[in-house]
């Protein structure tokens, strides 16, 4: 299945949930480069957002895709977490619903979840 979208808020100036930081280039944007460095996953498109409103557990993603449930996670580390995101973003990618198993999903996605959100359709 495609039609995944791994959306990475830009505005935060938090890593991993701790103090703001004043340095450039912002978490965010810093886990987007991570990401792509390495190479998105068959059928993940990344997308940046100005803001999730989840400023308190920057840096903050989400993951979702038509018909799938939508996730909202925080606490991410752009330096550390970036392979465990691609890989829970390929479990959600080859899900149909966007619900991986739970001792399927990366440790960061069990203990870093914010929301999960139903499909609209």
């Amino acid at each position: 299945m495609g039609g995944v979208t791994l959306t990475i808020c830009t505005t935060c100036r938090r890593v991993a949930g701790g103090d703001p930081e004043e340095a450039a280039p912002r978490p965010g944007a810093r886990l987007c480069a991570a990401i792509a460095e390495r190479g998105l996953p068959e059928g993940v498109e990344l997308r940046t957002a100005e803001c999730l409103s989840a400023c308190s557990r920057g840096c903050t993603m989400a993951l979702s895709g038509p018909g799938r449930w939508s996730y909202v996670y925080g606490s991410m580390d752009p330096e550390r977490d970036a392979e465990a995101i691609l890989d829970g973003a390929a479990r959600y990618a080859a899900s149909a619903d966007g619900i991986v198993p739970w001792r399927e999903r990366p440790q960061i996605f069990r203990k870093r979840s914010i929301a999960r959100i139903p499909p609209q359709n």
